[in-house]
């Protein structure tokens, strides 16, 4: 930081890497919702209700199909589930905040300005939780922008539906890759995958999704703390890489 540089500038300069890199990824999720039947307003709507990039790709992708609207909300609330778990990791630096900073804070908190806000807590002792929303608010800023200029950009074009899928099924892969810690991972995932493949055709519906994903995350859980309290050196325990960076954070931390 920058002798007397205002605050603002300075946050601003912490989450440009995270905001030039929504650029791209925003403008193709604001082209696809809009070819699943958004207009401009309401694609930027959304943008700023949901803020999640799959959540957003996963809405396109399955009203595209037609799917009930209720295996959509279901799908999301697992997807997004994953939120309480990295409110909770953030909620000792948050201690003494009114309820309505909690409250902004948890609305606009996602993914990535989460590890940036994590990092920054854990290595900088001076950073504090109104800079941590500014970080949420300027990311927002950045992706809602974005998926609004690719609405437009999708205004003006014809894009085919098939593009949808294509481009769910690769930002699931990439998330999938991103989160494989383990062995176990891997053995979820395969799971999952047979599950998935079991329900959808037992049901006959996109509802076998939802029940497929909770069946296999409640066995993962299950068998990963049946192996840490008895089999601690097992090799489905042992880490494969940890692509997020948490242990360094970490460590650094302590």
């Amino acid at each position: 930081m920058k002798k007397n540089e205002p605050n603002w500038l300075m946050v601003l300069r912490t989450v440009m890497p995270l905001g030039l890199s929504y650029i791209p990824i925003g403008l193709a999720c604001g082209v696809l919702l809009h070819a699943a039947g958004f207009n401009h307003l309401m694609t930027a709507l959304i943008s700023v209700m949901v803020f999640s990039g799959g959540a957003q790709f996963l809405i396109a992708s399955m009203l595209t199909i037609n799917a009930p609207m209720t295996t959509i909300i279901l799908m999301m609330f697992f997807l997004e589930l994953r939120y309480a778990l990295l409110g909770s990791s953030l909620s000792r630096y948050l201690k003494g905040q009114p309820l309505p900073f909690i409250f902004a804070f948890a609305f606009s908190m996602n993914d990535e300005n989460y590890a940036v806000n994590y990092l920054k807590f854990a290595t900088d002792k001076h950073w504090q939780p109104k800079q941590a929303l500014l970080v949420e608010h300027y990311s927002l800023l950045f992706w809602t922008v974005s998926n609004i200029i690719g609405s437009l950009i999708g205004s003006a074009l014809t894009i085919n539906l098939s593009v949808v899928d294509f481009a769910l099924t690769a930002l699931f892969i990439y998330m999938a890759v991103m989160q494989t810690k383990s062995r176990l991972t891997i053995l979820v995932c395969a799971m999952s995958a047979v599950l998935t493949l079991f329900f959808l055709v037992l049901m006959k519906s996109t509802l076998g999704l939802v029940v497929s994903t909770l069946i296999a995350s409640l066995l993962g859980y299950f068998i990963e703390r049946q192996l840490i309290a008895h089999k601690p050196e097992s090799h489905l325990l042992y880490k494969i890489h940890d692509p997020t960076g948490q242990s360094a954070m970490e460590e650094s931390d302590k």
